[in-house]
């Protein structure tokens, strides 16, 4: 199995020649290529990328507006957010429902969601994808994981929210004190120590990396590296063999 990482940008203005397309990633196996979220920018590039499924985190326009014009393929995504999707002509043969605990298999890859808090009007899942007892946890927006523990077990490697790094990003909402925004990378990494997983994969960049991607590199490493956990800035085209 080998993962692409198609885009690495974040919902901002600035971009570079690393960081252009919005978050998404590329899952290849035998004759699958199954996507992970699909941002407006992509809208115009899905005939020639070709995915056989797309699952979905949440229904921000940088993960999801990518299917404004409707999918040829499968979607998978939870209820709540094909429920703010429901004016995109998204076949109903298409659409796959994925819900928390419950596991869906593609080709000997399983994907397994998880409650995470991002935003209060858009709820966002990341998922625990498995292949050959090999796993690794995927969300691009996140301020908390649910169940980290459970989602964090004996993986590989942890691809989180590089959109902030040590830039507080939480807001509270007014009416019900909910919480909503990101979690900066070191706080991810503090999780990663936590929880003994080795490796961050740090996608969805934010400004604080895209505008100074050197500087912002630096100073990732020097913090991964009294936490005990690998940094890698992942950029668009960047490949893994799992």
């Amino acid at each position: 199995m080998k993962i692409k990482f198609l885009g690495t940008r974040g919902y901002i203005e600035p971009k570079s020649k690393k960081h252009t397309m919005y978050t998404s990633l590329m899952i290849y196996h035998n004759k699958n290529k199954i996507m992970i979220d699909c941002g407006e920018n992509w809208l115009k590039k899905l005939k020639r990328l070709q995915p056989t499924s797309i699952f979905i985190t949440h229904a921000h326009p940088d993960h999801a507006f990518g299917l404004k014009e409707g999918s040829f393929c499968p979607v998978y995504a939870t209820k709540i957010t094909f429920d703010l999707l429901k004016d995109f002509p998204i076949e109903k043969k298409y659409k796959k429902i994925v819900t928390i605990g419950k596991k869906t298999k593609i080709d000997g890859i399983t994907f397994e969601p998880f409650e995470v808090m991002h935003s209060i009007k858009a709820p966002a899942v990341g998922y625990r994808i498995t292949f050959n007892k090999k796993a690794f946890f995927y969300v691009p927006d996140v301020l908390w994981i649910e169940n980290r523990k459970k989602a964090f077990k004996n993986i590989l490697f942890y691809i989180g929210d590089g959109a902030t790094i040590k830039r507080v990003m939480v807001r509270k909402d007014k009416k019900t004190n909910q919480l909503y925004g990101h979690a900066n990378i070191s706080s991810q990494l503090t999780w990663c120590q936590k929880e003994n997983v080795k490796k961050m994969i740090i996608t969805h960049c934010g400004s604080d990396i895209v505008k100074n991607e050197i500087k912002a590199k630096k100073e990732i490493i020097e913090l991964a590296q009294k936490k005990g956990v690998e940094a890698i800035l992942a950029y668009d085209g960047m490949t893994l063999e799992i």
